[in-house]
């Protein structure tokens, strides 16, 4: 896959990793991606999807991206940040897209991607292998069959994990209280800041915030939303160190934990102001302590 591709597959991942996604809409994500990866003209296929209504305001996101994908220079450096820029602002335009299509509907708009054959092209094929064929007789029953043949579309494979999951039963309770259990301890873990600061805080206090932080971290990941899943173990590790003495109160490491609750309550609450400095401040917290 080029590097178009891989960006463009990777923000879509990144985008839908923060919304709060059923069955159907994990299938159309899927279809999506899929879309991205096999297009043979990826320019000529982001042009067409902004002629298709349900597509055409992601479509336009996507053709900003792959003109910033194209042009003669990019600056490397920069080039993570700008990843992180249009996965974010892909989160709206992926949500309103999802919002408006059912898996049957996205099926018939992308239909109209696929290249027109004219009939007469049609019956020429058919000619063709019909006068290939003639007085040639073939017992299929004997041929090695490539298993790759019946390789099961990501869609597909999906939809089915989705299904077959045990612990399937529980999924719509997730969503009916993700939001809250995430959002709950948010206050009283930034208050505990403050006193952890100030050493006022037991060591026993400390840890049982380590494994509330790993469990809400784990059920964000288990849903998909891996940002919300990352600041959650950044967190967890945090306190964890914090109650070993491993790591000390300083300033600028209870403003990093702050900015992971920051970031946080941004993307739960879909709030559409820029948490970039806040995010890259989490994630190099979160480096430097997994060290």
């Amino acid at each position: 896959m080029d590097i178009v591709k891989q960006y463009l597959v990777q923000c879509i991942s990144t985008a839908s990793n923060n919304l709060r996604l059923n069955s159907q809409k994990i299938e159309i994500v899927a279809m999506l991606r899929d879309i991205i990866v096999k297009s043979g003209d990826l320019e000529m296929d982001i042009r067409n999807m902004k002629k298709i209504t349900e597509l055409s305001t992601m479509a336009i996101r996507f053709n900003e991206i792959y003109t910033y994908l194209t042009q003669p220079q990019i600056d490397l450096f920069k080039f993570s940040e700008k990843i992180k820029e249009h996965s974010a602002i892909l989160i709206k335009d992926i949500s309103h897209m999802l919002d408006i299509v059912t898996p049957d509907s996205f099926k018939h708009a992308v239909e109209k991607l696929k290249p027109v054959v004219k009939e007469e092209e049609k019956n020429a094929n058919l000619d063709t292998i019909e006068q290939a064929n003639n007085g040639i007789k073939v017992d299929l029953s004997k041929r090695k069959q490539n298993p790759d043949i019946f390789e099961k579309p990501e869609n597909e494979i999906l939809k089915e994990k989705i299904i077959m999951d045990e612990e399937s039963d529980n999924e719509e309770l997730f969503f009916q209280n993700y939001e809250t259990e995430i959002l709950k301890p948010i206050k009283l873990i930034d208050s505990l800041l403050k006193q952890i600061s100030a050493y006022e805080v037991e060591e026993e206090d400390i840890i049982s915030w380590a494994k509330l932080m790993k469990t809400n971290g784990e059920l964000s990941a288990k849903i998909g939303f891996e940002i919300i899943a990352n600041m959650h173990r950044i967190l967890s590790t945090a306190f964890t160190l914090l109650s070993t003495k491993e790591l000390v109160p300083k300033p600028d490491v209870i403003e990093s934990m702050r900015a992971c609750l920051i970031v946080i309550v941004a993307v739960v609450k879909g709030k559409e102001v820029d948490i970039t400095n806040y995010l890259n401040r989490a994630e190099e917290f979160g480096r430097k302590i997994q060290l």
